[in-house]
């Protein structure tokens, strides 16, 4: 397909500085969706895809929380200009700095595939609240969105099991 975009990483990522936006989407295709992330300050959920997902370390470094098949919380550190690769289905939280940059590949949603964000008790560790929905285009910001109804709501943000609130960025 041409025209074949070329991407230059480090002045998407100053631009992203510059604006205080979040995300800048390279490419969205059927078969393949690009972007460059700034870090969130604030970012506590775990992320469901259901495609797989290749990230790449721009600038900085990044805290990957993940929860293995039992449910366990475990982080791998990405370094700057390393790479990760993570199968569709983990749950799991890129968690880095707002000076900090990442590159995903991953797959274009195919119809009816569902995104889903989960948050979990900082104190018990239960799930809070799950927030699900079909990202038909990424350049809208989901994870913005599904923060959003999250933060929105203190009945979301409480833990059924001990009471704790979680509190809003």
């Amino acid at each position: 397909m041409l025209p074949m975009p070329i991407a230059d990483l480090a002045e998407i990522a100053r631009q992203l500085a510059e604006s205080g936006e979040r995300v800048h989407v390279l490419w969205q295709q059927p078969d393949t969706l690009a972007f460059v992330a700034r870090g969130r300050e604030y970012r506590s959920e775990f992320h469901i895809n259901p495609s797989d997902e290749v990230m790449y370390m721009i600038k900085g470094q990044m805290n990957l929380h993940f929860r293995d098949p039992d449910g366990i919380e475990d982080i791998a550190v990405l370094k700057e200009g390393a790479s990760i690769y993570t199968a569709s289905g983990i749950p799991h939280s890129p968690r880095f700095p707002p000076d900090a940059f990442l590159l995903v590949l991953e797959r274009q949603r195919r119809p009816g595939e569902v995104d889903r964000f989960q948050w979990f008790c900082p104190s018990c560790d239960t799930l809070l609240h799950e927030e699900s929905f079909v990202v038909a285009d990424y350049a809208l910001d989901p994870v913005s969105k599904a923060y959003a109804t999250f933060f929105d709501s203190e009945e979301f943000r409480t833990c059924k099991s001990c009471g704790n609130v979680m509190p809003k960025p």
